[in-house]
């Protein structure tokens, strides 16, 4: 029960969030621009990070497509995936059938 609130309301947040960058924001900003934008040392950071922990081809393959994307579009992807979590998450009961006959 826990968990599926606490996934929906990541969901909400995610979505709003990425509707503020949408609206907000200048068109088409990439999410690498937004993220230089915030913090001018983050990208060395992050790209460092990700070379440590998981490798070069991380960063090439999955990392640098992502920060070419809107910036809207990770945000909202993910508020979706947690939406999704949150209803399958959910613990409510089945509707019971009647076990009489018509």
């Amino acid at each position: 029960m826990i968990v599926q609130r606490v996934l929906a309301v990541l969901s909400a947040a995610l979505l709003v969030g990425a509707v503020a960058l949408a609206t907000l924001g200048p068109p088409r900003l990439p999410l690498g621009q937004a993220l230089f934008m915030f913090d001018h040392d983050a990208m060395q950071g992050l790209r460092s990070a990700v070379e440590h922990v998981a490798g070069d081809w991380v960063w090439r393959i999955v990392v640098v497509p992502m920060l070419v994307r809107p910036a809207w579009l990770i945000p909202a992807g993910l508020g979706l995936i947690c939406g999704g979590a949150a209803l399958s998450a959910s613990t409510r009961n089945p509707a019971r059938r009647s076990h009489r006959r018509s």
